[in-house]
């Protein structure tokens, strides 16, 4: 993919999360160990989820689809932002910094429709069980999911192309810990008002549109678990929504605080902060919420490494 700007033999220069060189190390640490136990889980559940049969269904399809996107929605981040954290030159090359900002933007677009897409899985699951096999084939899961990330690169042109073709000022020092739409704004000289309400009604639609489609399909689901009879199935179904609830509220809320709100409303600091969330932690939390506290996959993950160590499964 190329971007055409007159700037593009141009670095730009990275200034990190904080301005305090001291902190660098402590934060290398908790990233690294947040990196490492992020790409672990992710990785566990495509294992565990690719060596067991009995896991061979539309839930975990899409559990898988996204642990395999946390990856490299993860891999685009944080090993930079590593780099960066121990390096001493932060600079990045104008088509390294488009290409950063281009797939961060497509992986972020797909887990918003990928979690759209398990939130409706659920749902029929739930609310319409004497018609969700016939519903969530093979043929509509792998519809779903190319779906998903098909208009996932779609949505991440958009906003690529716009500030590709922006133009940028002598100061090339991007005030954030990565190639971000917000702050790779604010460097433009130019005028940038197409590509801001561009991005601004991209953003509000995507984000908007998946979040409210999202949350019908959870309160259908709570609707029908308060229908369950027994304490124990309902508070455990519960728990497990709750928790799903959880990761979403906080993924779409960082997400809409920073793309669909006027850009000088909050410190650039905040903004950093903020991004920290859906950049870092979340994707460490999907594994851990999504799977890891699922019986089924923990039974699987006893299984495989009982099957490894030759021994009966308890």
């Amino acid at each position: 993919m190329q971007f055409a700007n007159q700037t593009s033999g141009n670095d730009f220069t990275i200034l990190g999360l904080l301005n305090s060189a001291e902190a660098n190390i402590p934060l290398f640490v908790v990233f690294l160990f947040i990196f490492l136990m992020t790409i672990t889980g992710n990785v566990t559940i495509l294992t565990v989820v690719a060596s067991d049969q009995s896991l061979r269904t539309p839930m975990y399809f899409f559990l898988s689809n996204l642990s395999f996107l946390e990856i490299w929605y993860t891999m685009t981040i944080v090993p930079k932002l590593l780099a960066n954290l121990l390096m001493k030159s932060n600079n990045i090359s104008f088509s390294g910094c488009m290409t950063q900002l281009f797939f961060f933007v497509t992986f972020g677009a797909t887990e918003c429709y990928l979690l759209l897409v398990m939130a409706y899985d659920r749902y029929l699951a739930i609310c319409k069980p004497l018609y969700y096999s016939s519903l969530m084939d093979t043929s509509t899961c792998l519809q779903l999911v190319v779906g998903s990330w098909v208009i996932g690169i779609l949505t991440g042109l958009i906003p690529a192309l716009f500030i590709s073709h922006l133009d940028f000022c002598d100061s090339r020092h991007v005030n954030h810990f990565f190639c971000d739409i917000p702050p790779l704004l604010e460097l433009s000289c130019g005028d940038i008002y197409l590509a801001e309400i561009s991005i601004f009604i991209l953003s509000l639609t995507v984000l908007f549109s998946c979040l409210l489609l999202t949350l019908v399909s959870y309160f259908f689901i709570v609707v029908s678990i308060l229908h369950i009879k027994s304490n124990s199935s309902r508070s455990r179904t519960f728990s497990t929504c709750g928790a799903h609830l959880i990761v979403v509220l906080i993924y779409y809320g960082t997400m809409i605080f920073m793309y669909v709100r006027p850009h000088s409303s909050y410190s650039s600091d905040m903004k950093k902060f903020i991004s920290v969330f859906y950049t870092v932690v979340t994707p460490g939390l999907n594994p851990i919420i999504y799977s890891l506290r699922n019986k089924e996959v923990k039974m699987s993950v006893k299984k495989i490494s009982a099957i490894q160590k030759d021994l009966p499964v308890k």
